[in-house]
């Protein structure tokens, strides 16, 4: 059977791999190649409770963890799923030659990341996604050499190949010549982030939402789009942010504001026991505040040189190539930045979308972090999640034969990207509230096209939560409210962009679900 995949970076490989070795004929379609994946840009690591240290770390500990985080929105089958598999992955990724850091004995290093109590995130000093990216290119070789993976580099999506309401294909563009071919199979979508609708973003801008936005026309729901994580620690460069990886804050760097010419380390005092680890959404929202009477620093020049040059120096090389900091010596100032989305396309506890034979993975989908993504979960559900699609995809089957293209739009201008940019990031910040929201939403119904018909989703979604919860916080509705504990699904029907709400199906294992264990925002 032919399995085609959109996006080369981890989840898409990872999609690849398991299909080919499973005997299936993969074709892998990228406008860049795996080696400009954002997966590359990935720093901190991925979770696992291997439990190096003997802290009594467990897949079950893990799972509360990344429930916690999510604020009740997680699937929470799905998360058993993936912290029940963590482990083996990271075992499987160093089977690959995956260099991660090692201890003394030769056993995988861990470290503290946000949200969590135990040191759980596996690292190969702070360059993990382009040492993943590379051990996964490397693996896809042989199947390259031997025909059973081809890989189409510099070709964009453009629409799927439908009979009925069957997906049976799909339409690509040679970005080179132009020329357009269709081809025939299951396909899974693994195109990354919707980084390309912002500019305060640390992500890729190739990561347009161009694919997202035309499934979105074609029916497809887009799940939790209001959910878009800001990175506590980011910097400007090149136009746009530059991560400062939470493994800065795990190995133990210290965020603090100037005030009165005095250092206040505002985390640890506000909290004690989690102090600069807490989750991402709440040192987000502290930093923002924090930023509206005093700049705020991270601070790593007293940590062990050992550490700064084993375990963080891709962080402080980037930071002195681009930013002129040597972070051995001083500070460098900090604000939050768009880093990832935890909506997407909705997808089942397979990776199944409503469309059959049609699968979503990485980013892209909506799946494991519901309200708020657990920092080193995104790689693990990269991979996770790309075998998992690719599993089911070989489980249902080949796609009925035959299907047409569904008419193609013509592409958003230039002009209406920036102006939908500007309109995005002034109302989807870190705080928002209902003025902002419905000016936003107004502006963006000005515009044409399927793009902005995704913003309009996006705020729409926004605007619709009258609540705060994980990376959503409205300061007119500050308070998380048992009503809107359920999955936001936004729908276009072919003349509007439909907002409603599917309930959260209680997992499984909810007798392990602690909620005294969630943090309090």
């Amino acid at each position: 059977m032919n399995i085609l995949i959109i996006g080369a970076g981890l989840a898409g490989m990872a999609a690849a791999l398991t299909a080919a070795r499973e005997g299936a004929c993969v074709t892998l379609i990228s406008q860049m190649p795996s080696e400009r994946a954002q997966s590359v840009m990935a720093e901190g690591g991925i979770n696992g409770a291997i439990d190096t240290y003997h802290e009594g770390d467990s897949p079950q500990e893990h799972y509360r963890d990344t429930l916690s985080a999510g604020r009740g929105l997680a699937d929470a089958d799905a998360v058993w799923d993936l912290t029940q598999a963590a482990p083996h992955i990271i075992q499987q990724l160093a089977d690959l030659g995956v260099p991660f850091n090692r201890t003394a004995d030769q056993s995988i290093d861990v470290r503290y990341f946000g949200g969590q109590k135990k040191r759980r995130t596996a690292f190969a000093k702070s360059d993990t996604g382009k040492q993943l990216v590379t051990a996964l290119i490397d693996a896809l070789r042989p199947l390259e050499a031997d025909g059973i993976v081809q890989r189409l580099p510099h070709h964009s999506f453009v629409t799927l190949r439908c009979n009925g309401p069957t997906c049976t294909g799909c339409i690509i563009r040679d970005e080179y010549t132009g020329s357009v071919q269709a081809l025939s199979g299951s396909v899974i979508i693994a195109t990354g982030g919707l980084h390309g609708l912002f500019r305060q973003t640390t992500g890729s801008l190739s990561n347009t939402g161009a694919v997202m936005a035309e499934l979105f026309r074609l029916g497809l729901p887009l799940a939790n789009g209001e959910f878009i994580q800001y990175h506590p620690t980011t910097v400007a460069a090149n136009s746009k942010r530059m991560l400062l990886s939470e493994a800065a804050r795990g190995e133990g760097g210290r965020l603090f504001a100037l005030r009165d010419g005095q250092p206040w380390y505002f985390m640890e005092e506000k909290y004690p026991e989690l102090g600069n680890l807490m989750p991402r959404d709440v040192t987000s929202r502290e930093i923002d505040r924090v930023l509206q009477a005093y700049p705020v620093y991270l601070d790593l020049h007293f940590l062990p040189e050992a550490v700064l040059t084993q375990k963080l120096a891709g962080l402080v090389d980037d930071c002195l190539t681009y930013c002129g900091i040597d972070l051995r010596h001083e500070a460098i100032r900090v604000r939050p930045g768009i880093h990832y989305f935890m909506g997407g396309l909705y997808v089942d506890r397979a990776h199944r979308t409503p469309m059959p034979y049609l699968y979503g993975a990485g980013e892209c989908s909506a799946q494991y972090h519901g309200a708020n993504r657990l920092g080193g979960n995104s790689l693990l559900g990269a991979i996770y999640g790309g075998c998992t699609a690719a599993r089911s995809a070989l489980m249902d089957g080949a796609p009925p034969a035959g299907g047409s293209a569904a008419d193609v739009p013509p592409q958003t201008p230039p002009a209406q990207w920036s102006q939908l940019r500007d309109i995005m990031d002034d109302c989807l910040g870190v705080i928002r509230c209902e003025a902002g929201l419905r000016t936003g939403l107004t502006a963006v119904k000005k515009l044409n096209g399927p793009i902005a018909r995704l913003g309009e989703a996006i705020i729409g979604s926004a605007l619709a939560r009258k609540e705060s919860r994980g990376a959503h916080f409205r300061s007119d509705y500050p308070e998380e409210r048992d009503e809107y504990k359920k999955t936001t699904l936004a729908c276009w029907t072919g003349k509007a962009v439909e907002i409603t709400y599917k309930a959260i199906v209680k997992g499984s294992h909810h007798d392990l679900d602690d909620p005294h264990q969630a943090t309090k925002a």
